[in-house]
This record gives C-alpha cells, structure tokens and sequence, in this order.
C-alpha cells in the first residue's frame, strides 16, 4: 500500500473564453508572460523551446523548479513535467473548439504536496480552487486582448 507521500494529487479544472482556439492556444505558449495573468507565478524563464524555470508563490511559500515540455501540438495541447526543484508534478493543458470564436481551456495538474500546509491545502480543495482562479485571471486577460501577445507554434513530441 503506497504511503501518503507517494500519493500524487491531481486537479482538472475547465474554463470557456470568448476568443478564437488559436489565440488561447497562443497566449499560453508565452509562458514568460504568465506573471502578468497569474498570480501565484513570481518568473518564467524558457532558455530553449523545451525547458523551462519557474518561480512560484503559494500561500507565502516561494517554490522554484524546472520543467520540461513533453508534448506540444498547435491550437491542441501543451503538456511538461518538473525536472528538478521544489515541486514534483506533471501537467496538460488542452484546448478545444467550441466555436470560431470560443474555446475550451482544460488544465490537469497531478502532484505531490508537500509539507502539511500544501497537503492541508491539497485535502481541503484550495489547490483547485487557486487554479479554477487562475484560469479566470488567463480568461480576462485573453478576453481583454481578444488575440495573443506572441506565439510558438513548433510541435514537440518526446
């Protein structure tokens, strides 16, 4: 039986925005531009097309790691897993046609809190509640814009 330490969290929250799959798609490539939509994230760095640092403030508690980007297709999905550093988690964010000028935005999370506010945080639901507001701060932003700051459109498969 797995203790509770090798049980991994995991988070699916989804958000409609009233842009084009293309301009959703877009803007989340630009991840050195996420402090300006999402509070928790303090810095991105991207050195290469695949590998990325983050800087993350979480209920006071600074988190800094590395991530790898696994898989990214144009207007579908961008998927990364941490690589080293204070958080051990993997994700997906995958976007969807609704309409010529709506899409659908889904990110799943899965990983491991650590220390008891993060596992408190984990049981209670704050952690999907923090990434249900964070997909609300990227709706407003991408809204607000209606067409993206940049983009990669490169795919990856690893």
């Amino acid at each position: 039986m797995p203790t509770y330490r090798e049980v991994m969290t995991q988070i699916i929250e989804t958000i409609d925005v009233n842009v084009p799959v293309s301009a959703a798609y877009n803007q989340w490539t630009q991840f050195e531009e996420f402090p300006e939509f999402l509070e928790h994230i303090e810095s991105i760095t991207q050195p290469s097309d695949t590998q990325t640092h983050w800087r993350v403030n979480v209920g006071g508690q600074i988190r800094e790691f590395d991530a790898t980007i696994t898989e990214q297709h144009p207007d579908e999905r961008v998927a990364w897993t941490s690589t080293s550093g204070d958080v051990d988690h993997a994700g997906v964010v995958t976007f969807h046609k609704l309409s010529d000028a709506e899409s659908r935005v889904t990110v799943q999370l899965d990983w491991e809190p650590t220390g008891l506010l993060e596992k408190l945080g984990s049981a209670s639901g704050a952690a999907s509640h923090a990434v249900r507001d964070e997909l609300q701060h990227f709706k407003a932003f991408i809204e607000d814009r209606g067409a993206a700051d940049g983009a990669w459109r490169g795919d990856v498969t690893t």
